[in-house]
């Protein structure tokens, strides 16, 4: 948190100072008045100027949507963001025509965006808020196709007894993986290799 404290003959020019000298709007402040301004004896002696604290208010949510608008702007993509909070997360979701260009080969725009997103919402901020980044309900497109996926190869490690390694993957991407085969009886995942090569293995489990 940015605090700033200023002096001024009136308590609103005391604001105005200290907003300068944050470089940020009225509504993102919150402002306590620590001494009155006054006059004095005849206007003269004993006056005494405004003086107040100012302190920056940091808003993680908006923060993160500020830089994804602007580098959606940047992108030249007309676009609008949705905000839905969901528990301990929240969920961008980016409502537009055409939006390949934001997802990206595989998610990987739309992942990398979404790290960004991240960074920024968290820079100031000491409880961790988590912000998914969708567009054109990609997430839960990707989330069955690799439920399906995973489901195909289950199958085939067990009818050929043989370990199956699929191709390298997001962590969130293993994730589901992993967490849609853990409550099978027949199969066993684990990850290997090093970033951003890592890939989920499919082994049939020992009887």
């Amino acid at each position: 948190m940015k605090k700033v404290v200023a002096t001024a003959k009136t308590i609103d020019d005391a604001i105005e100072k200290a907003l300068k000298e944050l470089n940020v709007p009225r509504s993102k402040v919150s402002v306590r008045v620590l001494e009155e301004p006054s006059k004095g004896l005849f206007g003269l002696i004993g006056s005494r100027e405004a003086k107040v604290e100012v302190e920056y208010r940091f808003d993680p949510v908006e923060a993160a949507r500020e830089f994804l608008t602007e580098v959606l702007r940047n992108m030249n993509v007309q676009a609008r963001i949705d905000v839905h909070p969901q528990g301990e997360q929240v969920l961008f979701d980016i409502v537009g025509d055409n939006l390949g260009m934001i997802i990206g080969r595989r998610g990987q725009t739309l992942d990398a965006l979404q790290y960004l997103v991240n960074v920024v919402g968290n820079r100031q901020k000491e409880n961790h808020v988590r912000f998914v980044l969708d567009a054109e309900n990609y997430r839960s497109r990707r989330k069955e196709t690799l439920e399906n996926l995973a489901e195909r190869i289950a199958r085939k490690a067990v009818q050929t007894r043989r370990s199956v390694r699929l191709e390298p993957m997001s962590a969130a991407e293993r994730k589901v993986i992993h967490s849609y085969l853990q409550n099978r009886s027949d199969v066993v995942t684990f990850s290997e290799g090093e970033e951003p090569h890592r890939y989920v293995v499919v082994a049939p489990k020992e009887a």
